[in-house]
């Protein structure tokens, strides 16, 4: 089946008061440190930036993830097309 025919899973994006959020759809955690949060969802690449960032609850099996900190942004870069998708990312990220 063409990816574009498929359906697009469950994802959803929450965010308090600019100080947690919560994120279900979660594929992967592919980076994260006090400044940045890199998450492979359902629907894509997903980058939280901010201070004081921390993963508070990560639950594979759910695919859920507890965000806390001072969030200033929040952006997702293309449709989630697997693991390729995040290295090419990463390759972008780091040049």
């Amino acid at each position: 089946m063409d990816e574009r025919q498929m359906p697009m899973k469950s994802h959803k994006l929450v965010v308090n008061n600019r100080k947690t959020s919560t994120v279900t759809g979660v594929l992967d955690v592919l980076s994260f440190d006090l400044n940045e949060i890199l998450l492979e969802t359902e629907q894509g690449m997903l980058m939280v930036k901010g201070s004081d960032l921390h993963v508070n609850r990560l639950s594979v099996e759910k695919g859920e993830v507890d965000l806390s900190g001072n969030i200033d942004s929040i952006a997702y870069s293309g449709v989630n097309q697997g693991h390729k998708q995040g290295e090419a990312f990463f390759a972008k990220l780091f040049k």
